[in-house]
């Protein structure tokens, strides 16, 4: 015989949160090709730097949802990077 269940057979996927932090990469990673874009038509310093500057906030972004020691370091190497080009400007 055939047996009814009524509780439900699958379990929620323990995966749901995953897709804030992939969105966050990708978001990230559109932003650095936007940018390589940018450079390679020559677009002025301005304009990268804003770009840079918005890069900067995703990739804090995406450090604090995804967390881990390495996203940390990458933005503050990023963080530091920007502070210097722009003394040095």
């Amino acid at each position: 015989p055939f047996h009814i269940r009524h509780e439900a057979v699958t379990q929620p996927s323990r995966f749901r949160g995953y897709l804030r932090p992939m969105e966050e990469a990708r978001s990230v990673l559109e932003r650095f090709e936007r940018i390589e874009s940018m450079r390679r038509a020559n677009a002025g310093p301005v304009e990268l730097l804003a770009e840079l500057r918005a890069l900067l906030l995703e990739a804090e972004e995406w450090a604090r949802i995804e967390g881990g020691d390495a996203g940390d370091a990458a933005v503050a190497r990023l963080r530091d990077a920007l502070a210097r080009d722009m003394i040095e400007a």
